[in-house]
């Protein structure tokens, strides 16, 4: 054991001489490009008219893959827009994609909607509530015209679920949650594929073929060209890029051909060709006459997959753990309507935010009774002023497999430790239960290296144990576990997880529907479910159950007979 931890030091002393944590982020005063002023006075955000807003989110993007957090990637775009701007480096998201994109959309943890476990699934009869108010929603109530171009992926069993129905005013883009980027195919599970773009609430066959950043940067261009500027505008830009599968055009993977790792060569690609999508969006601002009266946000959805290329050094983990690595995202406001521009923000916000922010600088009506989770932060981001937000809860998962050794006596008796859950409130974060992969993964390692000093710092930091406590501001690395010596505040901390779990909501999470299969839908994922079928959740994780019994027994033998259909397709195929 003494072996494994003097590995461990060498290691970490050997990385620090390379200089991949020579880097200071945890002192903002150094990397702050612009001073604050104490004397100089903030003034409210006035706008001459409302300001269009132009969202957009990348996929799987990795928190060391962008120009300005020292990558080996190049991202101009995003550089010279984030150093114009306002960089966000205590920004936080979620791990995977679906919780992150229902609480952009939302304001509300995941907690509060019942998507707290994993995402949606294509054949799952799940969808963002029907009973919440969304942000697009809300911004067609403040006069925006609204429009969705990307990625879905917050459910589409039933028509009323579709974005064109959740606020959208037109939407280009797949529903599912990871397509081929020419064809648009989609499989889930052997045999059971399908073709997933679609146009409003259609498929749009015609359109397979170009690359889908490409395609979603022009129909941004398009609706710019056709739309006025003297009308406010929202467009929701969700890049299918950077997520699986690794493809990109050609003339991009050339620009990596000294890379020797290959996945991290052909994401690399990917992320330059986003760069330039963003490049050619910001072009059709300035071009049309929106730019002098806009707001462009950029944020990813979680953390960089490291198998399938993606990076988050320094930090630790990846996609889908609650390690910083896959909750701490990369964000930045670009607009001429900053009032304190060129600078880093070390305020902390949460996706959560964008919802009662955006709201807010459009002129719309946020109230309390509303019971979101977002602040508006504008003002923080704006005039540098402090955060309104104080504490993240990263989310209370009681359906993922509890941690072996967890126990409610560890817990204080108030708290089941064996539970996957995570806090941050001011500089300290908590995390229970398995909070998933924790390696630190260097740029251009194999994960499953022999013998690798980072699995070994693993092994020795993640036995027997079901909690963890670290400073996040001093020690944004997480690598000195203060649980024992502040059992204080692991008690306050696990407090707070017991307030948040009272308001929780019931999981929605039901078994997967066969009449969602492509095959019953012409070759496309679509709408299965009809729109008169009444359907009510009722607790943790079980099925629909609908409130017309006679329906119901109609659907259940409609179920059986597609049960039985699929199961003879299948060992056709087979």
């Amino acid at each position: 054991m003494m072996a494994v931890y003097a590995l461990t030091g060498f290691s970490f002393v050997s990385l620090l001489g390379f200089g991949y944590l020579s880097w200071d982020w945890i002192k903002p005063s150094l990397v702050s490009d612009v001073s604050m002023d104490p004397m100089e006075k903030s003034l409210p955000p006035t706008f001459a008219s409302p300001p269009h807003i132009i969202f957009i989110l990348t996929d799987d993007q990795g928190y060391h893959d962008v120009g300005y957090h020292g990558s080996d990637i190049q991202t101009p775009t995003l550089d010279r827009l984030a150093a114009e701007g306002v960089k966000l480096e205590n920004y936080y998201i979620q791990p995977i994609c679906t919780p992150s994109r229902s609480q952009l959309i939302t304001g509300r943890y995941q907690i509060h909607t019942g998507l707290q476990h994993s995402i949606i699934r294509p054949r799952q009869p799940n969808c963002l509530p029907l009973d919440r108010v969304t942000l697009p929603q809300k911004l067609q109530e403040a006069g925006y015209s609204t429009h969705m171009v990307g990625k879905w992926h917050l459910g589409f069993y039933k028509k009323e679920c579709l974005p064109t129905r959740r606020g959208f005013d037109t939407f280009l883009g797949s529903l599912t949650g990871n397509v081929d980027y020419y064809t648009y195919d989609n499989c889930d599970g052997p045999g059971v594929c399908g073709y997933d773009l679609h146009e409003g609430e259609n498929v749009a066959w015609g359109k397979s073929g170009k690359y889908s950043t490409v395609l979603y940067a022009q129909r941004v261009n398009k609706i710019l060209a056709t739309h006025s500027p003297k009308e406010p505008i929202f467009i929701y830009v969700a890049f299918q890029a950077v997520h699986t599968p690794l493809q990109s055009p050609k003339e991009y993977i050339y620009r990596y051909r000294s890379m020797g790792n290959v996945a991290r060569r052909k994401y690399a690609a990917m992320v330059t060709c986003m760069d330039e999508a963003v490049k050619n969006i910001t072009w059709a601002l300035k071009k049309y006459g929106y730019y002098d009266n806009s707001v462009i946000i950029f944020s990813t959805d979680n953390g960089g997959q490291t198998f399938s290329g993606g990076s988050n050094w320094p930090l630790r983990g990846r996609k889908g753990t609650y390690w910083e690595g896959g909750v701490r995202g990369i964000g930045f406001v670009h607009s001429p309507l900053i009032q304190r521009k060129r600078r880093t923000s070390w305020a902390l916000v949460h996706i959560t935010d964008w919802y009662p922010t955006l709201v807010t600088l459009a002129g719309g009506n946020v109230s309390a009774a509303e019971g979101l989770d977002g602040y508006d932060v504008w003002p923080a981001i704006s005039e540098g002023k402090a955060s309104p937000r104080t504490e993240i809860l990263h989310n209370i998962d009681p359906l993922y497999n509890h941690a072996k050794y967890g126990s409610l006596a560890d817990g204080f008796g108030i708290w089941n430790t064996a539970v996957q859950a995570s806090i941050r409130v001011g500089e300290w974060k908590l995390l229970t239960g398995d909070p998933g992969y924790s390696d630190w993964i260097p740029p251009q390692t194999l994960t499953n290296f022999p013998g690798s000093w980072w699995n070994l710092e693993r092994l020795t930091h993640g036995l027997r144990k079901s909690v963890w406590l670290f400073n996040i501001t001093a020690d944004p690395y997480e690598r000195d576990d203060l649980s024992a010596q502040r059992p204080d505040v692991v008690r306050a901390l696990l407090t707070r997880l017991v307030h948040y779990n009272r308001t929780a909501i019931p999981v929605r999470y039901p078994a997967e529907n066969p009449r969602a299969h492509p095959d019953f839908n012409g070759g496309a994922w679509g709408p299965w479910a009809g729109e008169d079928e009444a359907e009510e959740w009722e607790g943790v994780g079980e099925r629909l159950r609908s409130k017309n019994r006679k329906k119901k027994c109609k659907i259940c033998k409609l179920r059986s007979f597609f049960r039985k259909l699929n199961t003879r397709l299948m060992s056709n195929r087979i």
